[in-house]
């Protein structure tokens, strides 16, 4: 059998996708790396390993949707078993959900339910939470509100910017993501009545939580 063919859909820097890459238990072949912004440093590491690179740049488009078919008819030109948003910053339409149900995945840095959307760092901050963390979850119609995978959780301390919180989540985020991509490839996680399994397990509402070990000072 093939190895799991993967598609990545990327905005700027690309550290998640870089992450990826880098996975050293990589069981999936990412075939394709497409952006919607032409200077999208993201590129530049795909094409650094080898991988082909696309640019479709929404901007050009009249609207999502028509943006929306031209981007699964680029994707669907690879075949992909699996879609993986890493920082691509598109509202997705109905009809793109839909084309990839059960297998679009996205990274999002909050404890989902908690803190959808945006500048969920200060957002942390500002509530004086305890705790903060970052969730993959596959992509449903309702924004940042599918089915979570795998979470993991890091501790917020008193000190901390947005800027530190970021970081700290950013490297969990780097782990967690290719663990759930290979779930995925192995054929262990899928979506089953509107949940996440895996092992033909239902999973919590947490997906798998995992609490980060700090680096010692």
């Amino acid at each position: 059998m093939d190895a799991c063919r993967v598609v990545v859909l990327i905005s700027g820097n690309g550290s998640n996708l870089q992450a990826l890459i880098d996975y050293p238990a990589r069981n999936y072949h990412i075939s394709a790396v497409i952006s919607n912004r032409a200077d999208a440093f993201g590129l530049q590491r795909a094409q650094a390993a080898g991988i082909t690179t696309a640019v479709l740049d929404h901007k050009t488009f009249e609207s999502r949707e028509s943006f929306d078919a031209a981007l699964i008819q680029l994707i669907d030109q690879h075949q992909p078993h699996l879609v993986v948003l890493a920082g691509f910053m598109r509202i997705l339409s109905s009809a793109f959900v839909q084309h990839y149900a059960g297998r679009l995945l996205n990274i999002h840095p909050s404890l989902l339910p908690l803190y959808k959307g945006t500048h969920t760092h200060q957002r942390v901050l500002e509530a004086g939470d305890k705790q903060h963390g970052v969730s993959v979850h596959f992509v449903t119609e309702e924004l940042d509100g599918g089915p979570v995978v795998i979470q993991a959780v890091v501790p917020v301390f008193s000190q901390d910017t947005a800027e530190v919180l970021a970081a700290r989540v950013a490297r969990e985020e780097h782990k967690i993501y290719p663990e759930a991509v290979s779930w995925f490839a192995q054929g262990r996680l899928v979506v089953k009545d509107g949940a996440a399994c895996l092992d033909n397990k239902a999973l919590p509402g947490c997906g798998v939580q995992i609490t980060a070990q700090l680096p010692a000072d």
